[in-house]
């Protein structure tokens, strides 16, 4: 079992228009909605590649309702444990609307709801008990912290699945980055802008090395078009996508983690993994929603993607 940690969840509704203009009113083409989040992304995307998940976190009031009705009914939601905790406040909505001339898409985030002390209790207990149910292979740590945590709360959360023994990924950025690298998670995967900031360099190779130095085991950095660099104690690797395909990249991070982590609990070599996560993440631009990726574009990219060794 992968256990995907979302504490900043949401309700991602998408709208598709034929033409995004400013000042103007839009025809709505289509309309979707689905359980949204970082980690609620990663676990949809491991139950369509046949991995059990347990998805925790926090959903509260309508918005909450709802993504949970809708988490049950998503393809494989026999793969899916729900065990996010209930909180007062509301969980936030995001909304995408895809420009279908254009092929961009453009986001509106919801602050989250603010999360009191009783509730961050109630869900470390929750956390506890997965980390400890003796089938956890993984955990994702993903993506914001909503109004009330403590900014050093991925750190506990790392601190805890070490002390269980469990490995630990963590997908986020700014402070809740830097904090939570101190406690020495087993890979970080920041995009390139976030890796930037945190080490303060601007070339992927030797800002992956500073990571590393500032407590990362190993780093897996999303590079856009160019793929992902990873880097370890072992060594190093670059994959590269065969070409670029237009379309929604919301998401495509998030089944990146999926292919990193269903690779680890597949026991693949690093090369491997990598090659997966590419293939998913290219594959998740041309789906029509977050948390979903095109199975046929996978399929067809996933032997064409080029890995590379880098240096270590």
């Amino acid at each position: 079992m992968i256990i995907t940690v979302t504490l900043n969840a949401a309700l991602d509704v998408t709208y598709r228009v034929p033409s995004l203009r400013p000042h103007a009113t839009h025809r709505v083409v289509d309309t979707i909605e689905r359980p949204g989040g970082k980690g609620l992304n990663v676990a949809r995307v491991l139950a369509a590649l046949g991995h059990r998940t347990a998805v925790t976190g926090f959903a509260g009031g309508p918005a909450g309702g709802e993504l949970r009705r809708l988490l049950a009914a998503v393809p494989r939601a026999d793969l899916l444990t729900d065990a996010l905790v209930p909180i007062a406040g509301a969980t936030r909505r995001t909304v995408g609307v895809v420009d279908i001339a254009g092929g961009d898409t453009t986001m509106f985030n919801e602050p989250g709801p603010t999360v009191g002390p009783a509730e961050w209790a109630s869900f470390l207990d929750v956390y506890r008990g997965l980390l400890t149910s003796g089938d956890a292979r993984g955990v994702a740590l993903c993506g914001s912290l909503p109004p009330g945590l403590p900014v050093g709360a991925y750190a506990e959360l790392v601190r805890e699945a070490r002390t269980a023994g469990v490995y630990v990924l963590l997908d986020t950025s700014g402070e809740p980055l830097r904090r939570g690298l101190a406690a020495r998670p087993d890979l970080i995967k920041p995009n390139a802008e976030e890796l930037t900031w945190l080490t303060g360099f601007s070339d992927p190779a030797r800002a992956a090395r500073d990571a590393r130095r500032r407590g990362a085991r190993a780093v897996a950095a999303s590079l856009g078009a160019q793929g992902i660099l990873a880097l370890d104690e072992t060594g190093g690797w670059q994959a590269a996508p065969p070409g670029s395909l237009s379309g929604n990249p919301t998401g495509a991070g998030d089944s990146a983690v999926a292919g990193l982590l269903s690779g680890l609990a597949e026991g693949l070599p690093w090369p491997e993994r990598l090659a997966r996560a590419v293939a998913l993440s290219a594959a998740t631009v041309v789906a029509p929603a977050a948390g979903e990726y095109d199975r046929e574009t996978y399929e067809k990219l996933l032997p064409r993607v080029q890995v590379t060794a880098a240096a270590p």
